[in-house]
């Protein structure tokens, strides 16, 4: 059996059949000695606040798990295997002009059903620039922002997401449109 079959047989991806994610995640991270069941991250107090003022007058900022492409990290274009070695451990910021070059060859993605071939599946730029040039949205914020999936809850609450509250604020930002891919 090869490989890519092994994975598809015992992740739950060759049959025809609903894709199972929540099972599929289960198991992959049982696999990979997180324990059994894996505890989900929850909170029983979410920290969202409500805007205060209308959606037309703030600033948005795009937050992302993309990663920023390296030519010597091997393929990372559409359609590419899992690539480890395109990981990135801390969080970043990067300039939206010029169109950055982002992707997400590093995060377990579902390889069979989709190529992401589109970028504006996992870092809806241009989407967001249509949006602000429509005015529906103030400002779309002059950096993007990087968020590593380093799978460790402690990690994220304690640090990343520290250092992402702080880069919003930085940059003034009244709206997290988060991507995670």
């Amino acid at each position: 059996m090869a490989a890519s079959d092994a994975v598809e047989s015992e992740f739950g991806l060759a049959d025809s059949g609903p894709i199972r994610y929540i099972d599929r995640t289960r198991n992959y991270y049982l696999t990979l000695g997180f324990g059994n069941p894996y505890q989900w991250a929850h909170h029983r107090d979410v920290p969202f606040t409500p805007l205060t003022k209308p959606l037309a007058e703030s600033k948005l900022g795009l937050f992302s798990t993309a990663a920023p492409f390296r030519d010597e990290l091997g393929d990372q274009g559409p359609g590419a295997a899992y690539n480890s070695a395109a990981k990135f451990y801390k969080v970043y910021a990067g300039s939206l002009e010029p169109a950055p070059d982002v992707r997400i060859s590093h995060l377990g993605y579902d390889r069979i059903h989709t190529t992401a071939a589109d970028s504006n599946t996992y870092f809806p730029r241009d989407r967001l620039l249509e949006v602000e040039a429509s005015g529906r949205v103030g400002e779309v914020s002059k950096r993007f922002y990087g968020l590593p999936t380093n799978r460790s809850q402690k990690v994220t609450v304690e640090q990343d997401c520290v250092d992402m509250l702080r880069l919003a604020r930085e940059d003034n930002i009244d709206v997290a449109v988060l991507v995670p891919n």
